[in-house]
């Protein structure tokens, strides 16, 4: 695979150091949701209740990521732009102080919210044999977190620096692992008892175990010059409040947003009963498949206008914004077409016994998801825009409306007032991707033609200097 050099990043061909930094990342992502369809695909092998319990997870599972989304993000800025300022020293600081960060949040979030895993899913439903299978996958899951928030810190480091195919590399054998115990853990193949979603969930923790020992081979070998040196390994209080305060509106909007999914999934499970969570877990992981370009290419960007702006260099980090938009739309809507033609043997992949009820709910959403595929994309892009700038809080203030202000209320008013039931919900996530990407590309407009960038710029050659 064809490195790219930060020369290449803030002075070459833009398109070709966009692409092919987003290619490790685009994989990476491609095999993490090949991780979530193989999880799918095995647990379906065990009904659709067992399908069910693994989706009311989906939500909270992305709430509680919400804080490895605040090192993340902080994290890959930081890095990026004092890469970009030519201080490699700070960016490994950075780098050491994220995964610090990552490994301390972890361990303290997994000891809660094991603590109340049963208490947490009772709230989200109250269907007999999904609640108590969903308490057992996510106790279960919080085994691996700390891993996996660790794992992701240093990946973020990684890319922020310039090199996305360390990420991939993690990843590749995060998932690896994962797929290897599928089978074994959860049906039970070899010598091994089948565990059912408790052997999913086993097999997940597993994974991100086995990813963090490879990201911490690297980086301690050293990749490109990224690695621990004794002057970056400290516990400076002002590197984890600069990362704090750049990532903490980013996992604001990731948990807003996660809270309204755990909300949404209350209310399927009202409206739909076992067989609209199961349409809803399906379609949902089917549609984690066309986000794949949009998610690769926003991390590209995110660390080629970060390193632009740190070079002082901001009508190139604008023009990143809007080329990245472009792609994502267009890759997307590509996208859209096949699952539009057809749904039914995607469905039919997931869960080989899935009732009429629900496999008619499951193809009727995936048609509407297509419709707002393209908005995704713009937005995962211009979020990129915003982030690279530290403007991370116009990005949780398109997050908060998004999901509060409209996803909620449609989903809310359509399924009990005008009674269109869970298909209110779908169409509420739908309309609600369409109005994001809107009012984000119109405030992006707005913004960079006031001189934005032009600020962040100067602030971000100003701290490396």
């Amino acid at each position: 695979m064809v490195n790219v050099s930060r020369e290449e990043i803030t002075d070459g061909s833009l398109v070709r150091s966009l692409l092919l930094l987003a290619a490790p990342l685009v994989l990476q992502n491609l095999v993490q949701v090949a991780q979530q369809v193989i999880d799918t695909f095995w647990v379906g092998r065990l009904g659709e209740n067992a399908v069910a319990a693994v989706g009311v997870n989906f939500p909270t599972i992305g709430l509680i990521f919400s804080l490895a989304v605040v090192v993340n993000t902080g994290t890959q800025v930081v890095v990026s732009q004092r890469v970009g300022g030519d201080d490699a020293s700070g960016g490994r600081r950075a780098a050491f102080h994220g995964a610090t960060l990552a490994l301390f949040g972890g361990i303290a979030c997994a000891i809660v919210v094991f603590a109340s895993a049963g208490t947490v899913v009772e709230l989200l439903v109250n269907e007999g044999g999904v609640t108590t299978l969903a308490a057992t996958y996510l106790s279960t899951y919080m085994f691996g977190f700390p891993f996996a928030m660790t794992s992701d810190a240093l990946e973020y480091s990684f890319i922020g620096w310039g090199d996305s195919r360390a990420a991939l590399y993690i990843n590749l054998t995060a998932v690896g692992v994962n797929i290897g115990l599928d089978p074994v853990l959860i049906l039970g193949w070899g010598p091994f008892a089948e565990m059912g979603v408790q052997g999913a969930a086993l097999a997940t923790g597993i994974g991100y175990a086995a990813g963090l020992l490879l990201a911490l081979g690297m980086i301690l070998r050293g990749r490109d010059g990224l690695t621990f040196t004794n002057r970056s390994i400290s516990f400076d209080i002002e590197e984890y409040r600069e990362i704090l305060e750049i990532g903490v509106p980013t996992g604001t909007q990731r948990a807003v947003s996660q809270l309204v999914r755990v909300l949404l999934i209350a209310l399927v499970s009202t409206v739909g009963g076992a067989a609209g969570l199961a349409a809803y877990t399906v379609g949902a992981r089917i549609a984690s498949v066309a986000f794949i370009p949009a998610q690769g290419l926003s991390g590209a960007a995110q660390s080629i206008i970060g390193q632009n702006l740190g070079a002082d260099n901001p009508a190139r980090a604008r023009r990143t914004t809007w080329v990245s938009a472009t792609i994502a739309a267009v890759g997307l809507t590509l996208a859209g077409v096949v699952q539009w033609v057809a749904p039914e043997p995607l469905v039919n992949f997931f869960v080989v016994d899935m009732s009429p009820e629900a496999l008619s709910m499951t193809v009727e959403y995936l048609k509407i998801l297509v419709l707002g595929y393209w908005a995704i994309g713009v937005t995962f892009a211009f979020n990129a825009g915003f982030n690279g700038a530290r403007r991370t809080k116009v990005s949780m203030v398109v997050g908060l409306l998004k999901y509060w202000a409209v996803r909620l209320p449609i989903a809310a008013v359509g399924a009990f007032w005008f009674d269109f039931g869970v298909y209110a919900v779908f169409w509420g996530v739908t309309i609600s991707n369409v109005v994001g990407a809107v009012g984000a590309g119109c405030y992006y407009y707005y913004t960079t033609n006031n001189g934005m960038l032009e600020r962040a710029a100067e602030k971000a050659t100003a701290t490396a200097d």
